[in-house]
């Protein structure tokens, strides 16, 4: 290969990727967490050095141009390959300190995980954590996280998953809600009853109707993806909904829904880490000490 050919400085071609992916120089400022002018002057500088223009500049903003497609994807690779490769360097340590990321879903980062990394700070000390409440799953292949806590196993073949215990659900409701609805104990005294669900497209309709339920979009008035605010909806009386019982059963404000033939809602708890970041002392520790406190903390 003729290294001598390659003209162009990768902080520059990093910050093209960026502003290609994130949709502005904005976006891909925040996102790199440099000042917006100087990537601006990164991508200007590698339009120059290639002598092509990426973008075009528009009202719209940024578009990019059929030479900024075509190498979009060059890029990339590029980008992919240099995540690889800070993996792999990441991997090789051997100090328990510095920074690990933790992506979970907002009820885990709410109730589970806080005593959790109270322990860990005191055990160790040196590892700061990153918290990332959120129910979108993060791409650990792209360093969006180096832990996750998720409700399902996943399938590529570079992250390494252990099971960490089976998570039961039950419906819930306010004791007040319970006692306005005539306090039912059957699955067609609750047809009339109002619900919340986790998106619009009807995932606990779809749930409930499958176990014996009757119910229209008419039963869900409130419909939140963030489960912490669907929690407060249901212990002001608002509605029903699915909850964790290590979540569910402490609250005193709300009961289980008891109901004949209603099984328990059943989903199982996966920890999941790149096999590459396994090896690295500091995510070993995190990775293994969430392996033997999260389940004892969700089955107290």
């Amino acid at each position: 290969m003729d290294w001598r050919s390659v003209k162009f400085d990768w902080n520059h071609a990093r910050a093209f990727l960026v502003t290609a992916e994130e949709g502005s120089l904005a976006a891909a400022a925040r996102a790199l967490d440099i000042a917006q002018p100087t990537i601006g002057r990164q991508v200007a500088a590698l339009e120059k050095e290639l002598g092509v223009d990426l973008f075009s500049r528009s009202g719209r903003g940024l578009e990019l141009t059929p030479n900024g497609i075509t190498l979009v994807e060059q890029v990339r690779a590029m980008g992919d390959a240099a995540n690889r490769f800070s993996l792999s360097a990441t991997g090789k340590s051997e100090v328990v300190e510095g920074n690990i990321c933790i992506t979970a879903t907002e009820l885990l980062a709410t109730f589970a995980l806080p005593p959790i990394i109270q322990k860990l700070r005191q055990t160790e000390p040196g590892i700061q954590i990153e918290l990332l409440s959120t129910n979108d799953e993060s791409n650990l292949n792209r360093r969006e996280a180096d832990i996750a806590i998720r409700t399902s196993r996943p399938s590529q073949s570079e992250l390494i998953a252990k099971k960490l215990c089976d998570v039961t659900g039950h419906l819930y409701a306010a004791t007040t809600y319970l006692q306005h609805l005539g306090n039912p104990t059957s699955i067609d005294k609750l047809n009339g009853a109002d619900f919340i669900d986790f998106e619009k497209s009807g995932r606990l309709l779809s749930l409930l109707n499958s176990r014996g339920f009757e119910l229209g979009a008419h039963n869900f008035p409130v419909v939140t993806r963030n489960h912490n605010v669907q929690w407060e909806l249901v212990k002001l009386g608002v509605a029903i909904s699915g909850m964790p019982e290590a979540i569910g059963d402490p609250e005193p404000l709300v009961e289980r829904l008891v109901i004949p033939g209603f099984a328990p809602i059943e989903a199982e708890l996966w920890i999941v880490t790149h096999q590459e970041l396994r090896t690295s002392r500091r995510v070993r520790t995190v990775f293994d000490f969430l392996v033997s406190e999260l389940p004892n903390e969700l089955n107290q």
